[in-house]
């Protein structure tokens, strides 16, 4: 008989617990869990903050009890793994309630230590709180419960705009302190601009751009002098593997500081598998290694070990990053690379923005998405997508995943048969339609240019040419623009005095008719991608959302 010690619960860990069992059923099975909880939906955390999930009970999935039943698998919580002795095979384990240590033997050992939050060292840093467990949460939820005047939450990643919303709908006047310029670093940052939006919409105060210096009994001051009113600190600018159990035994760790494993999960020791947050994963895009601490690529590293032991075949799990995240009425999504990522690596790529509604218009309820996709000017490969909106945005974004990972080219969107009734989509999905724009980029039908591209153009000569309607035209302008609008420019395209035009109108699908238009009639033109509406969520705009400027 096997014995499997399992240091870590949750996802990777559990996943690990249940799949062994269910394959072995003469396998002992030992988890070791840091705190009281084995098994629960970490996710959900800042919805019970918020009061948004009303019963702590329904985020916790299992308990020890629960798990010997069903599976005969034997938790011990408030335990600690101290020290692995690789040589003989065992595990030092502390009980953190009585302070007692023993000695586990193991035939495999599975490590899922998942990731610590990153705390830096600055004066009164103790005042924060973390969130990353359900002992966490009743520390926040026990001082929310005090009802504090102010809250002021360090860090605008995924968590922090998640905790900065809950705390929102429990009356807390909240602020958000990030050290780069935008929120949720992500998105790109005219996608980003519209987060901002959302929040300072909610009354949200951001100070972007700006860190944290010194947290005093009431305030937390920053590091351009001023000071935030701030009863409740909450600390959540990401984590970082935790990796102590690992590196103090010799395992291999690599360059982006987790748990370096091969395709089935095993550490530099062939007896000791790694999964989770602390593990290093290969990125689907480039192969290259990089750390992307989510629930289900923990869940399937515990599973992919599992099979292992067993002697079952397995698949190779690379990431791609997928994620979302609602803030406030906003549904925020992405997937593959960014641009930034793209510049950084030095590749070549092209960009769509597109504007389209969730559903057929003439149906009642459909709302604007926002959707950008990146992609290869050649072969067509998707390097990523982007998405946000109030309705619809899962679907398209887990569409556009699934692409990466399938190997679909950007054209090859618009052949894909999605599931359409008016209340859900179009005829023409949105991501059809990205597949119709990109197919005419690459073949060479139409050029596009970008929001941060026309100073460029006007230098090159390029006159800048509205087609939207005359009452469009005079709610907001890019400076500089003439306007023609689409209807009447067959007539009057005799009025631009130059043979070289870039083209907007308002996101750009007018844009594009006017440009071939303009092909045709011997002009050189090129449409604005995104169009006026793109332009205005421009970095510029994203500066006047600040506060602490």
């Amino acid at each position: 008989m096997n014995r499997i010690v399992i240091v870590g619960g949750v996802a990777g860990g559990m996943s690990a617990a249940t799949r062994l069992r269910r394959l072995d059923e003469s396998a002992e099975i030992i988890v070791i869990e840091k705190s009281g909880y084995v098994s629960y939906a970490n996710c959900g955390l800042p919805y019970y903050i918020g009061g948004v999930i009303k019963d702590e009970s329904s985020l916790l999935l299992q308990s020890p009890e629960s798990l010997k039943q069903r599976f005969n698998i034997d938790v011990r919580i408030n335990s600690q793994g101290v020290k692995i002795d690789r040589e003989n095979k065992t595990l030092l384990v502390e009980n953190l309630t009585t302070k007692e240590s023993y000695l586990l033997s193991y035939d495999k050992l599975i490590l899922s230590p998942g990731a610590a939050p990153i705390r830096p060292q600055i004066p009164g840093i103790e005042r924060a709180l973390s969130l990353r467990s359900v002992e966490d949460t009743q520390k926040i939820f026990s001082q929310v419960a005090t009802k504090p005047a102010s809250a002021v939450v360090i860090g605008g990643g995924f968590i922090g705009v998640e905790v900065a919303e809950n705390l929102v709908h429990q009356g807390i006047k909240t602020s958000i302190v990030e050290a780069s310029s935008q929120l949720l670093a992500p998105l790109d940052p005219e996608m980003a601009y519209l987060v901002n939006k959302e929040m300072v919409t909610n009354g949200v105060d951001l100070y972007l751009g700006l860190s944290a210096s010194q947290i005093t009994e009431r305030e937390v001051c920053l590091n351009d002098g001023q000071c935030i009113a701030a009863e409740l600190v909450i600390l959540a600018i990401g984590v970082k593997p935790e990796t102590s159990l690992a590196s103090d035994a010799g395992l291999k760790i690599g360059v982006k500081g987790g748990i370096v494993v091969d395709k089935f999960n095993l550490t530099s020791d062939p007896d000791i598998y790694a999964a989770g947050d602390a593990t290093e994963k290969i990125d689907a895009l480039d192969n290259n290694l990089s750390l992307v601490p989510l629930a289900n690529i923990a869940n399937r590293q515990g599973r992919v070990i599992a099979d292992h032991i067993n002697g079952r075949k397995v698949r190779e799990v690379k990431t791609i990053g997928s994620a979302i995240v609602k803030v406030f009425d906003l549904a925020i999504a992405t997937t593959g690379w960014n641009e930034k990522r793209l510049i950084s690596a030095k590749r070549d790529y092209r960009v769509i923005h597109t504007h389209p509604g969730s559903h057929a218009g003439y149906y009642p309820g459909a709302s604007t998405m926002a959707i950008k996709l990146i992609f290869d000017p050649k072969s067509g490969e998707i390097f990523g997508g982007q998405a946000i909106g109030r309705d619809g945005i899962d679907k398209r974004i887990d569409v556009i995943a699934t692409a990466i990972r399938s190997k679909i080219t950007a054209p090859e969107l618009a052949d894909l048969e999605l599931a359409y009734a008016p209340p859900y989509g179009s005829a023409k999905d949105p991501i059809n339609m990205l597949g119709y724009i990109a197919e005419n980029i690459i073949s060479g039908l139409t050029q596009s240019a970008q929001w941060n591209e026309i100073d460029k153009y006007l230098e090159a000569g390029y006159i800048l040419l509205d087609v939207r309607n005359e009452d469009e035209f005079a709610r907001g302008v890019i400076p500089g623009s003439i306007n023609i609008p689409l209807d009447q420019l067959r007539e009057r395209h005799s009025e631009i005095k130059a043979k070289k035009v870039l083209i907007t109108c308002q996101v750009g699908q007018r844009g594009h008719s006017a440009t071939l238009l303009m092909k045709n009639l011997g002009y050189e033109a090129v449409n604005l991608d995104g169009g006026y509406h793109l332009w205005s969520n421009s970095p510029a705009q994203i500066e006047q959302m600040k506060v602490g400027v």
